[in-house]
């Protein structure tokens, strides 16, 4: 068992991890971590068999002690993301068709519309002089926006939204702290509370929104989903309907604006906007890490995998793997030929992939539209955190 060499407490990591990667690539594909307690996959080959390879499953065990980590506890129980087949299946059937890819482009003109509004606030601000902050102004709000619309949120409770799901994820790091711990459970139990009540309004006043879909969807069989599986379903979507959406869209303009080249060459060419949205993802990934645990043992890379054990997919270790992309660490947003995993693979690929898009789109599109300059306008401030992998701050300047 060789002991990767990853530091996650290392803020040099934290803020690229990227030639940390390499070097541990170089070594062997898959490495055991001892502080973490589990293997690392670190090539693009190795990170797509711990995704797809059916003995290797998200198998959920409640937060210890279960009375201080009730509300996390519940909202992952029930989650789709910590499911197996045939829950899975059953739970994936019944919310799969709020994301059918027509009901998603019927939302894009509505989204196009709140992109430019945004990109317009954030231009008559800033007046080509003053720096304003992109993710607060934008990529925060957008798809936030989206899916509280989505979910039928009344526009005064938005605000709610991120602040709890902010929260909540930050217990998919390492090294957590008591305040962090007490912090997400706190927010998990009154989003909990909270949809709780919205679902049991739709179920007196049904709309034409996700939770009345949800409240009264039945699939072929008569399944229909328990209150909890409701409850959960909606801040799954929330949560991981738009941190990646904000973190690619923060990663992604810094590294346009890194790159003025490229930049220059999205303007010139607006055909190149959506492998420009999978470049975004491939090159600077919003989830960095994803945990499955063998349910036999598993040959991956050369090792074995025992049961009871976890592997974790690298993604972004992945979506730079010389053996799959050419010139892995050059920026193109051109890159036609990018099999990037940013949304995962196998039966846990992103429901919720085809909106994201759409959101990416409208909101790049629009920066390209509704802007003649568009620049740095300070040093952005990363998020401390590795596994979520994002930006607190992006000050930009916008004429």
């Amino acid at each position: 068992m060789t002991s990767a060499p990853l530091d996650l407490t290392d803020p040099a990591v934290v803020a690229d991890p990227y030639p940390s990667f390499a070097r541990a690539r170089a070594q062997a594909p898959v490495q055991w971590h001892e502080e973490m307690g589990l293997w690392l996959a670190f090539t693009h080959a190795e990170s797509n068999a711990v995704l797809r390879d059916r003995r290797l499953g998200r198998i959920w065990r409640d937060k210890a002690p279960a009375e201080r980590f009730e509300s996390f506890n519940l909202i992952h129980r029930n989650a789709i993301l910590e499911m197996e087949p045939p829950e899975h299946t059953r739970l994936r059937r019944l919310i799969s068709s709020a994301f059918a890819r027509g009901h998603v482009e019927r939302l894009r003109p509505w989204v196009e519309e709140l992109a430019r509004s945004l990109v317009d606030e954030l231009v008559e601000r800033s007046g080509g002089s003053e720096p304003v902050d992109l993710l607060a102004g934008m990529a925060e709000q957008l798809p936030v926006a989206v899916i509280a619309e989505l979910l039928g949120v009344p526009e005064a409770d938005r605000p709610l939204l991120r602040p709890w799901s902010n929260a909540i994820v930050k217990m998919y790091e390492y090294g957590r702290t008591t305040e962090i711990e007490d912090s997400a459970e706190r927010a998990a139990d009154e989003f909990v509370a909270y949809l709780r009540e919205l679902a049991a309004e739709r179920r007196k006043h049904l709309g034409e929104d996700l939770v009345s879909h949800l409240v009264s969807m039945r699939d072929a069989d008569g399944d229909r989903l328990t209150e909890d599986e409701l409850v959960t379903t909606c801040i799954l979507l929330l949560n991981a309907g738009h941190e990646a959406t904000v973190n690619v869209s923060g990663n992604g303009t810094l590294a346009l604006l890194q790159h003025p080249e490229q930049l220059q060459r999205l303007r010139a060419d607006r055909t190149l906007l959506p492998t420009a949205i999978e470049e975004f993802m491939r090159y600077d990934s919003p989830l960095q890490l994803f945990e499955r645990t063998a349910t036999e043992d598993v040959e991956i890379g050369g090792i074995t995998v025992e049961r009871g054990q976890k592997i974790a997919a690298l993604l972004g270790a992945a979506n730079r793997d010389p053996a799959v992309f050419t010139e892995p660490d050059t920026f193109d947003v051109g890159r036609t030929d990018n099999g990037h995993i940013t949304f995962g693979a196998g039966v846990h690929f992103c429901i919720g992939a085809p909106l994201a898009r759409v959101e990416l789109q409208a909101s790049f599109g629009a920066l390209l539209d509704r802007t003649t300059t568009f620049e740095l306008g300070g040093e952005p401030e990363r998020r401390p955190e590795f596994v979520i992998r994002g930006l607190q701050t992006l000050p930009v300047v916008l004429g």
